[in-house]
């Protein structure tokens, strides 16, 4: 072989050389997020699960990919959204409490990493919580059992109510039940009446809290729900607006001119779910993945709120709040 032709040849095998390499080298995995929120509402919760695939060793961009699926608040879209993302075959798919239930229903395969606001085995998401088996794990935050503390709250700061009305979405008939069931029983030992309200629309809120004047109740509490959750600083504003003393989940609830806002930080539980997936993006299997628990608690209290709405709130309480907005 001629000097010259040697030369051409080993150029190109040199060029040929990387293009084969990257073509052998894997893919970045992608992870599918599955969400009941609309685009731009909560973007803390989505910061928290990259920060937990960063904590797993996994960035965005760098190693993983991500799709994101929101239903719009329309929870009749989830399936289709979930089978999409089977379509897709995303590597992992992570959800909310009724997001992972359509994934759930989509695949057997694909794990699925969920962050549940009430017991997962009652939900059905898994049977047991050390050993979920199967294709499923993820995180409990227990803001629905926590919804009785949120009444003993509002009591503590008005003693003098004999009644509190309890507002529930009829078209999560089971979470409703749930909440009615556990805060009648709250509100029976505290020697209280309870007044259920309805609302599963913008309008149907709007109509609940300017007739809240005339129900002749104390207090409100707003009943852990996603329809409610993605609203959380609305519903601020409309207890401000209204003069509600109302006790709700979140921070931005009491931000936003809530009274006080009493559960676990969501932001803690997705952080965990995304360590989660970056596990499982490393091999270990979610069936092994023992259900973890968000245990974190936030109480919130709006000071400028209660001055606003003559309310004392206790000293005691106060000083057991983790923040205090004034």
């Amino acid at each position: 072989m001629r000097r010259r032709e040697f030369i051409a040849t080993l150029g190109g095998a040199a060029l040929a050389w990387p293009l084969s390499a990257r073509a052998q080298q894997p893919s970045m995995p992608v992870v599918g997020f599955l969400i009941t929120r609309a685009p731009g509402e909560d973007p803390e919760f989505l910061d928290a699960f990259r920060q937990g695939l960063a904590e797993a060793g996994y960035v965005v961009g760098q190693n993983v990919a991500i799709e994101y699926r929101f239903a719009e608040n329309h929870y009749d879209r989830l399936a289709a959204l979930a089978a999409d993302l089977v379509r897709r075959r995303v590597a992992v798919i992570a959800g909310i409490s009724l997001a992972a239930q359509a994934a759930k229903a989509a695949t057997t395969t694909i794990p699925i990493v969920f962050v549940a606001g009430t017991d997962p085995v009652e939900l059905g998401l898994v049977a047991n919580l050390n050993r979920p088996g199967g294709n499923i794990t993820g995180v409990s935050i227990l803001n629905l059992e926590l919804g009785p503390k949120r009444l003993e709250l509002l009591r503590a700061v008005i003693p003098t109510a004999t009644m509190i009305a309890l507002l529930v979405n009829p078209a999560l008939p089971t979470r409703a039940e749930t909440n009615v069931r556990d805060i009648e029983r709250a509100a029976d030992a505290l020697g209280l009446q309870l007044h259920v309200l309805h609302a599963s629309t913008d309008g149907e809120l709007d109509t609940v809290f300017a007739s809240f004047a005339q129900l002749r109740v104390g207090a409100l509490v707003i009943g852990d729900d996603p329809f409610f959750s993605a609203r959380s600083e609305q519903l601020g504003a409309l207890a401000l607006r209204h003069a509600v003393p109302a006790a709700f989940v979140y921070r931005s609830f009491a931000a936003a001119g809530g009274l006080l806002s009493y559960g676990a930080s969501p932001m803690d539980a997705f952080r965990l779910v995304g360590v989660y997936t970056g596990r499982i993006l490393k091999g270990e299997k979610p069936g092994d993945l023992p259900i973890q628990q968000a245990t974190k608690v936030e109480l919130v209290i709006n000071l400028k709120t209660a001055k606003a709405l003559g309310l004392t709130v206790p000293q005691s309480l106060l000083g057991r709040a983790d923040e205090v907005i004034e």
